[in-house]
């Protein structure tokens, strides 16, 4: 994950510049992230995947409320009244399946990044979970398949290259596509905020 993130730092990606990243989850790549690219980066976690990884252990009964109310949770405009749903939920949770309690609040904060940022719904939805690069995924492991001896990492990566090719021509716009310069101008005011704010406190502190 790090050797991933220093090669495209490395080819002219400025880690200086607040961008949003949207994960699966996977704790390794979220620390190289803050790693590269500052403690303060927002960090998107897929809801779509933590929908299924809590639900998927839940008693069927119970399934679709708890789904229908993490939905409900996303569609919130106020992420602070959202944050308050999804752990009035696992309070919920606590009697009849107390492990998917605590599971439900791990990375709160991270799934409820688009909140956060002030997006509108629609741009929400479309930047709160991983389906974007999942599609291009499976192409890559359909077209993959067909390979059965590889012989070095050079075949590897033109296979890669020719399975990305045939993906690109599924690609459409992004429903919200229109809505991206509103994205722009809220991780600028989320990287404003946080250069400002250890400032104040050096400042506080020195009084």
């Amino acid at each position: 994950m790090q050797a991933l993130l220093d090669n495209l730092v490395g080819r002219g990606l400025d880690p200086s510049i607040y961008r949003l990243f949207i994960v699966d989850g996977a704790k390794a790549l979220t620390k190289a992230i803050r790693r590269t690219f500052g403690g303060h980066t927002p960090i998107q976690r897929c809801q779509v995947h933590k929908a299924r990884n809590i639900t998927e252990r839940l008693p069927r009964g119970m399934q679709a409320s708890v789904r229908r109310t993490l939905r409900q949770a996303w569609e919130l405009d106020d992420a602070d009244k959202a944050e308050k749903l999804i752990r009035n939920l696992a309070r919920r949770l606590e009697h009849d399946a107390p492990g998917e309690r605590d599971s439900i609040l791990e990375g709160l904060d991270e799934i409820l990044t688009v909140n956060r940022l002030g997006l509108p719904a629609e741009l929400r939805r479309s930047l709160a979970c991983t389906n974007i690069i999942e599609n291009m995924n499976g192409t890559v492991r359909r077209v993959c398949r067909n390979v059965k001896h590889w012989r070095d990492a050079a075949m590897a990566l033109r296979w890669t290259g020719a399975a990305m090719l045939e993906a690109a021509k599924g690609f459409r716009r992004l429903k919200a596509h229109r809505q991206l310069p509103i994205l722009k101008v809220a991780l600028a005011a989320h990287g404003a905020r946080h250069t400002i704010e250890p400032v104040l406190e050096r400042q506080s502190a020195a009084a």
